[in-house]
C-alpha cells in the first residue's frame, strides 16, 4: 500500500539536516524518507522565472484587497492570476496534491521538488489514506485525516488552493476529501501548475526540509492512528459530511431505489466494457443504470473548468438532471471529483462521490455488470 510511502520523520531529519550542510554546488540524491523515490537535492530554494505576457502584466500589477474569507463557496475553482496576486495572504495555504496514473511513470513527490508554486505545501494522496483495505487511497477515518493534516500546519481557519501537475486532475480529489470533513473554504487551481507556469509565474525548486518534514510527519501520523498508538498534537477539527461519500452497499441499493443518477467519469470505451481496466481482475463495464460522461469532456483544451453553460450542455446531453441527487464514480474516486467539481459550480454542491468506485465494484464476484 502507498501509505508506506513515507518514513518515520525523525531519521529523516537527522538524514536531512546531514544533506543540508553539503555544498549547494553538488546537488545530492537522497531516498531516505521516501523510499523507492529518487531525489535531486538543493542546499536553497531556486526560484525560476518566465516572462509574464502583457495581459499577465496588467493583472500582476494589481493586487487584489480580498482574501480567501471573501472568496466564493459556490464557486469551486480560482484563477492562477488569482493566486499570484494573494499568494501571501496570510489565512491561506497552498497544497501541491500531484497523483498520476501507475502506467504514467510520473513521480509525484519528485516533480513537487523540482517545481512547485512558493511556499506550498505537498499532499501525497496515496499517503493520506485508508490503511485498513487494499483498495488505493481510499478515504482515511477521521481520526486520520485530522492527524495528517495537523502535522501538515493546516488549521480550521485556513482558506486552501489545492492544484496538481496536470491542470484538473487529482486536485478536485484533495478538495472533495476536504470537504467531506467539513472544510468548506477550500478551492482547485483552475489550470493547475501547468496553467501557473504558462501565465510566466515563478515557480520554487527545492527539497525543502520543512515541506518535506512535515510530509513525513503527517505519513507518520497515519501511521500511528491506524497501529492505535497516541498521536498529537491534533490541532485539525473535523465535521465528517457522510451525504458526500457513497459505500458499496449504497451503490448497489441505489440501482433498484434509483433515488441518485449515478455518472461515471470513465472513458466511453472502458465504460462500455470493449475496453479492459487497467487493473487485473476487474470486470469490465459500469453499474447498471449508471450513465458516462468522461471528465475530460468537463474541461478545455488548457485543462481549466469549462464555463457553467458548456458544463450544463454536457449534463444535458446525457439526461443529467440538476433537480435530482447525483452519485459520481469513476476507477478508483480520482476523476468522479472532477465531475463533482463541475457540478459545484452548476450549483449542486451535494454531489456524493462513490469512493471504491469501478476498482471495487468490478473486483466484487457478487456485483452486477452492463455493458454496452
Amino acid at each position: 500500500m502507498a501509505s508506506t510511502i513515507l518514513t518515520k520523520s525523525l531519521l529523516g531529519h537527522r538524514l536531512i539536516h546531514s544533506s543540508f550542510s553539503l555544498s549547494h554546488k553538488t546537488p545530492q540524491i537522497f531516498t531516505s524518507l521516501f523510499p523507492g523515490r529518487t531525489f535531486q537535492k538543493r542546499a536553497d530554494p531556486i526560484h525560476t522565472s518566465y516572462k509574464p505576457s502583457q495581459w499577465v502584466r496588467c493583472v500582476v500589477g494589481t493586487r487584489a484587497n480580498f482574501s480567501t474569507q471573501s472568496l466564493s463557496l459556490n464557486e469551486p475553482v480560482v484563477s492562477v492570476d488569482w493566486l499570484h496576486a494573494n499568494l501571501r495572504e496570510p489565512d491561506m495555504k497552498v497544497l501541491d496534491a500531484s497523483w498520476y496514473m501507475p502506467d504514467e511513470q510520473r513521480n509525484p513527490i519528485q516533480e513537487y521538488q523540482v517545481a512547485h508554486i512558493p511556499g506550498a505545501l505537498f499532499f501525497d494522496v496515496d499517503g493520506i489514506a485508508d490503511q485498513t483495505t487494499n483498495l488505493p487511497h481510499m478515504l482515511p477515518s477521521e481520526e486520520a485525516f485530522a492527524a495528517a493534516v495537523s502535522a501538515l500546519g493546516i488549521e480550521n481557519k485556513d482558506g486552501l488552493v489545492v492544484y496538481d501537475g496536470k491542470g484538473i486532475f487529482s486536485a478536485a480529489r484533495v478538495w472533495w476529501m476536504f470537504r467531506v470533513f467539513g472544510h468548506e473554504k477550500v478551492w482547485v487551481l483552475d489550470g493547475g501548475l501547468p496553467r501557473w507556469r504558462a501565465s510566466g509565474y515563478d515557480v520554487e525548486s527545492s527539497a525543502s526540509g520543512d515541506a518535506i518534514l512535515k510530509a513525513s510527519a503527517a505519513s507518520e501520523a497515519i501511521e500511528k492512528v491506524y497501529q492505535g498508538q497516541t498521536v498529537g498534537p491534533i490541532t485539525y477539527q473535523t465535521k465528517f459530511q457522510p451525504h458526500l461519500v457513497w459505500t458499496l452497499e449504497q451503490v448497489k441499493s441505489n440501482i433498484e431505489d434509483r433515488t441518485h443518477q449515478h455518472v461515471d467519469a470513465r472513458s466511453k470505451a472502458r465504460f462500455d466494457g470493449a475496453a479492459p481496466e487497467p487493473r487485473k481482475g476487474i470486470k469490465s463495464g459500469h453499474v447498471p443504470g449508471s450513465k458516462c460522461i468522461p471528465f475530460a469532456q468537463l474541461l478545455d483544451s488548457s485543462q481549466t473548468l469549462l464555463p457553467a453553460d458548456e458544463l450544463k450542455k454536457r449534463f444535458d446531453q446525457e439526461g443529467i438532471s440538476l433537480k435530482s441527487p447525483v452519485v459520481t464514480s469513476c476507477g478508483t474516486g480520482v476523476t468522479a471529483c472532477i465531475l463533482a467539481l463541475g457540478l459545484h459550480r452548476l450549483g449542486k454542491s451535494d454531489v456524493a462521490v462513490y469512493d471504491g468506485s469501478w476498482t471495487e465494484w468490478g473486483a466484487n464476484p457478487e456485483t452486477p455488470v452492463d455493458s454496452s
